[in-house]
């Protein structure tokens, strides 16, 4: 492909890469970056230059696509295995970590585009998930405060949580979701896989269930990336809202047979030989790709203007957001799509500030001074609402139509929906069909699982 940057057209923030050298084949292309919008980024320059996106998952393939920018430029600066405590190398025998990489930020070039969001950012990978991709609480915690720690040595802007685990506690009593409070602290933007376990209501596990960080949730093209018309939710997306009544996800992102590359050999080419495209390109679906996309997008907006704090991101994409709407109406409720598609390339472009994470405050909730709930309420009949605002009522139905227009002139009213945080009330809770047992006990190990989200069908 030739391609012309841009240069004038750069923000003046904006640090501009060169141009791209030639790739090494023609991979098929993958068409999301086009859906969201980052092509039209990636001609001006803005192609996640300078800012590193760590993935805590199954580990790395040390393929050039990964390993070097669009200018050769050597990216992967750093692997962790946090299993065994060992700097060096985090081999993925998985191929979920590498996958998802790939979608974030692989400097591979198709004839049509990159097949990627920030194919010039930097790689971080750390290791807390086996080949088949099992970890403990242990591991993910490990993992998460090495990154904290090399924060600043590797300028780690940006976290991918594409994994989930069962809800035993409140989600300021557990101890993964604490670590993740920390990194979002520290000034990290956290982005967490909604997990795919939908569409029932109140699905989202550890740590997608964070008020603070960005929940992510799929959607599909139905294999029509040219035409929108058919473009729905995925019948596998977790839905919200949160069990502290939060809602979540805050957005969804291309979810549905994603292209990215696996190293052959890797354990979910061997399970599912089916998902291979064309030599190490592979498909799958799942809230975990459709994280990586949303990472890869705010690496976008942190090259664009690298001030920006997580509830600046946070906010930015949210309030950018397409919604699916069907005659006017949102044709899935907030807590099933949250704010709607990702636009990357508004989201870069918006000046918004203040729109997310208003009225909790995470020092307090780190210290155990006060802990929050949502405004998210569960009326006589079941259904939920969100408190103060009224059309945003949901039975916890899944509308399975042939798809929807996702709409770029929806007003989200100040993004106030999303800013809307109380001192929790001990005497709130769901009707008893949400409730774990209370009082649960923590390992002394921490040996509870964790695990990446389980695989789904195409769609």
């Amino acid at each position: 492909m030739n391609k012309t940057w841009l240069s004038a057209l750069c923000l003046l923030t904006i640090t501009c890469a060169a141009a791209p050298i030639e790739a090494e084949s023609n991979p098929p292309y993958a068409h999301f970056p086009s859906l969201v919008g980052a092509d039209a980024l990636h001609v001006q320059g803005i192609t996640g230059y300078g800012i590193t996106v760590a993935f805590l998952d199954t580990g790395i393939w040390n393929h050039r696509d990964l390993k070097k920018n669009t200018l050769g430029e050597h990216r992967l600066l750093a692997e962790y295995d946090a299993i065994k405590d060992k700097a060096g190398k985090a081999k993925d025998k998985s191929g979920h970590g590498t996958h998802l990489a790939s979608i974030a930020l692989s400097s591979a070039e198709a004839p049509e585009g990159y097949n990627s969001l920030a194919p010039d950012a930097d790689l971080v990978a750390v290791m807390a998930f086996d080949k088949r991709g099992s970890g403990t609480y242990a591991h993910v915690i490990r993992g998460l405060q090495w990154i904290i720690d090399n924060k600043d040595a590797y300028n780690i802007r940006v976290l991918n949580l594409s994994m989930s685990a069962p809800l035993n506690s409140f989600y300021w009593d557990d101890p993964l979701n604490q670590a993740v409070m920390e990194a979002w602290r520290a000034g990290i933007v956290v982005v967490a896989s909604a997990g795919n376990t939908g569409p029932d209501p109140i699905t989202i596990g550890v740590p997608g269930n964070v008020p603070y960080i960005i929940t992510v949730g799929a959607m599909t093209d139905s294999y029509t990336p040219d035409d929108g018309s058919d473009d729905r939710l995925a019948s596998f997306s977790s839905a919200g809202p949160s069990f502290e009544a939060f809602l979540k996800p805050e957005m969804v992102a291309p979810g549905g047979h994603m292209l990215g590359q696996i190293k052959p050999g890797s354990q979910i080419p061997k399970d599912h030989p089916e998902s291979q495209v064309d030599g190490t390109w592979h498909q799958i679906s799942g809230t975990s790709q459709a994280a990586a996309v949303v990472s890869g997008a705010a690496a976008l907006m942190l090259q664009a203007d690298p001030s920006l704090t997580p509830d600046d991101v946070k906010c930015r994409l949210i309030a950018s957001a397409r919604p699916a709407v069907d005659e006017d109406e949102l044709a899935y409720s907030v807590f099933q799509q949250g704010a709607g598609v990702i636009n990357a390339f508004d989201a870069v472009y918006s000046t918004k500030t203040g729109c997310a994470n208003g009225g909790i405050d995470v020092d307090n909730d780190l210290a155990d001074i006060e802990h929050y709930a949502g405004p998210v309420r569960e009326a006589a009949d079941g259904s939920f609402y969100i408190e103060g605002h009224g059309g945003y009522e949901w039975d916890g139905t899944y509308v399975s139509g042939t798809g929807y227009l996702w709409s770029t002139g929806y007003l989200w009213s100040t993004g106030n929906l999303w800013n809307d945080g109380y001192l929790w009330s001990t005497g709130y809770l769901w009707s008893t069909g949400y409730l774990w047992s209370t009082g649960y006990l923590w390992s002394t190990g921490l040996i509870e699982p964790a695990a990446i989200n389980d695989w789904v069908d195409q769609e």
